[in-house]
């Protein structure tokens, strides 16, 4: 194992100036070939997306990208021009860390508004169904139930499982809006001791989820806070919030439709059929979209009256995360190829409700026949159709979607479709207890052994975490791809969710061959021990990623990680466990990102987010917070250095606690704490 410090895996805090976007005028950029054709055919109909929009947008605002553009009050926009005089701070005074601290702060309030108002909404509507106000949702995993109500705290003892969903989704409501001073319970429940103890000395606990998104956009409006270490800190406290949302999410949807078994399926634009009716459900609240999946089996006839030879349902971002999941519904595609779904021809209907929809996708469905539905009151398109999605109406709403897809079908019935005939072999489906149930074949004792042994008998390297979106300033997929392949082949065990885990479906990695193809001989003989041993359940083999779901998923592998540190006897910071966002884009990521540090993991994101702007927050980033905290972000838009980076932290993680655990056998004394 190497011998060197931490510290020099990470970012020096002066910022580098790298070429920001290779080819940034190229419309094709993206290494998936089914976008790539469909990126042709779009030249040649002169059809603009996403891509064409980007290259429009080169060169962007330098001011903008480093962070250093304040348009917290108007009397700016104020820009950081110079290092000294005038220039070097806003109107008000505020320096320009003051400016990046706080555009990035508020990014991390933004993501985790929108992960928990997710999760507000999965939690009411199990309150509703426990309650018997709605029909069309019901308890459907008694077990998932009784487990999260241990966990946070709830005797189950002699309730009903209407009785028990009651309980745990006031309690999960209360996180959003408790007036005392308890952390978040969601929070509290799920992480190490020594978590505890970090964030309790950092006060970055969050009391509530609202109150915490409140507080920090006062502490960033004008005239505030200017302090950058304790605005940073304070976005980290919304991130804990954006995790707390993000597991309450997880947990009731779970309750609700079902902990995710295997499932096998495919994805990539292949999977559209030009003779069936073909509904594309996008987004990331699964109440809708689940209940359209239930319905369609019920109404083949209808489809298949029209002409039609049935319905087929794929999906598209984190809605199509959750459908996979528990109904093994293929992926049509991921967030930057959205729009490319539609070009095709042949999508019926493209059903959405909340995050990461590309507003263009109206405006190219323009030039087809296909619907935009929108579903949530908080999330319109103008010129889409409006279906308001009430869960007290649930299937009413799925049956009036799907007849709008039929006749949307029936004028499309004779037209010829442009489906890339492209789609790869998908076994998914890994929600934590699946990926535990495949350890107890091999230890039906202590599951998590299975993971931790392999790691500290060195045949696999540890366990990478890969999440995040799609950010054209990288080729599309391109750095999810190569960091994936990297680390296979460095014997690192990998799982994902979100638009990530797409790209890797997509491309075929989330299937058994790539196992042969891509797999270090270390991660090869521990995937086959592991794929014999369950051969009853899983048959055909398992993938070289383990997908576990959608992005509020995260806390399954959240969960993963300090389940490995409480077996190995350490704080998260000493567990070989990193996380990468390959194309990060959104807020979501950098609370997730934000969270993630403050948990102890080393954080890779491969575009750059915009703090460029400051050395000192640059430096909060990548070094000050793992001297506090355990974690860190690497910043490195080359995926084959990342991988690098990535695979070196994780050894080093290794090494070290191999190496104080030796001392503490030798000296018979306590494992050391310290990271």
């Amino acid at each position: 194992m190497p011998r060197f410090r931490e510290t020099t895996l990470k970012s020096t805090p002066s910022v580098p100036r790298k070429e920001r976007i290779k080819d940034p005028k190229n419309v094709m950029r993206s290494v998936d070939p089914a976008a790539l054709l469909m990126l042709e055919k779009a030249k040649e109909k002169n059809l603009l997306s996403a891509y064409d929009r980007f290259a429009a947008q080169q060169p962007q605002c330098a001011f903008g990208y480093e962070g250093i553009c304040c348009r917290i009050c108007f009397q700016g926009p104020c820009r950081i021009k110079s290092e000294e005089g005038p220039g070097s701070k806003g109107i008000c005074g505020a320096h320009g860390y003051t400016i990046v601290s706080r555009n990035v702060a508020r990014m991390m309030a933004g993501g985790a508004s929108a992960h928990s108002d997710h999760g507000r909404h999965i939690a009411h509507a199990l309150l509703h169904a426990a309650e018997g106000k709605i029909a069309d949702y019901k308890v459907t995993d008694v077990e998932k139930l009784k487990r999260v109500a241990e966990r946070v705290g709830i005797s189950t003892e002699g309730k009903t499982a209407n009785e028990l969903a009651i309980e745990v989704s006031q309690a999960a409501l209360e996180d959003f809006g408790r007036q005392t001073d308890e952390p978040c319970t969601w929070l509290w429940s799920y992480i190490t001791e020594g978590r505890k103890k970090k964030f309790e000395d950092c006060n970055i606990a969050p009391t509530s989820i609202d109150r915490a998104v409140v507080a920090m956009m006062h502490q960033t409006h004008i005239g505030v806070d200017a302090d950058p270490v304790n605005i940073i800190f304070g976005g980290l406290k919304t991130s804990l919030a954006d995790y707390t949302g993000m597991h309450i999410s997880t947990d009731l949807s779970d309750v609700l439709f079902g902990t995710p078994k295997p499932v096998i399926t495919e994805a990539n634009l292949g999977v559209l059929k030009a003779d069936k009716v073909n509904i594309v459900v996008h987004g990331h609240n699964p109440l809708l979209s689940q209940t359209v999946v239930n319905v369609a089996k019920e109404m083949e006839a209808e489809a298949k009256a029209a002409g039609a030879a049935g319905i087929q349902l794929s999906g598209i971002c984190c809605t199509g995360n959750e459908v996979l999941m528990r109904s093994g519904v293929p992926i049509a595609t991921n967030f930057a190829s959205q729009e490319l779904a539609i070009m095709t021809g042949a999508v019926d209907v493209m059903v959405v409700d909340v995050q990461c929809i590309m507003p263009g996708v109206r405006a190219i469905s323009e030039c087809f026949h296909t619907k935009i539905v929108t579903t949530m009151d908080n999330s319109k398109i103008p010129g889409s159709y409006h279906y308001a999605f009430d869960e007290h109406h649930a299937v009413e709403s799925a049956k009036g979607i799907i007849r709008l897809a039929i006749e949307a079908f029936k004028t499309r019935k004779g037209k010829t479709c442009e489906i890339p005939q492209i789609k790869n072999k998908v076994i998914a489906g890994f929600s934590l207890e699946a990926l535990l149930e495949l350890f107890a074949a091999l230890n039906p004792e202590t599951p998590i052994k299975v993971l931790t042994d392999a790691i500290e008998a060195g045949e696999i390297a540890g366990v990478a975490l890969f999440a995040g979106c799609n950010n054209l300033e990288a080729p599309h997929d391109n750095n999810h791809l190569t960091i994936a392949k990297e680390l296979a082949k460095n014997n690192v065990f990998l799982v994902g969710t979100g638009c990530s885990a797409q790209a890797l479906a997509k491309a075929g990695l989330l299937a058994p061959e790539a196992v042969e193809e891509y797999a270090g001989e270390g991660l090869k003989s521990f995937l086959k021990k592991l794929a014999d041993a369950n051969k009853d359940k899983l048959a055909d083999g398992l993938p070289l990623m383990f997908h576990m779901g959608s992005c509020v998923d995260n806390s399954r592998a959240h969960d993963l990680c300090t389940m490995m540190a409480e077996q190995m006897g350490v704080d998260i910071p000493k567990v070989p466990f990193v996380a990468t966002a390959p194309e990060a884009m959104s807020e979501k990521a950098v609370s997730i990102g934000g969270g993630a540090v403050a948990m102890g993991i080393p954080t890779h994101v491969g575009t750059m987010p915009p703090i460029e702007g400051s050395s000192l927050v640059y430096g909060i980033a990548t070094q000050i917070a793992s001297d506090v905290y355990g974690g860190y972000f690497i910043f490195e838009t080359d995926p084959v250095a990342a991988a690098t980076k990535l695979t070196a932290a994780l050894d080093y993680r290794t090494w070290k606690l191999g190496i104080h655990k030796k001392t503490a056998e030798r000296y018979e004394t306590k494992l050391c704490e310290n990271y």
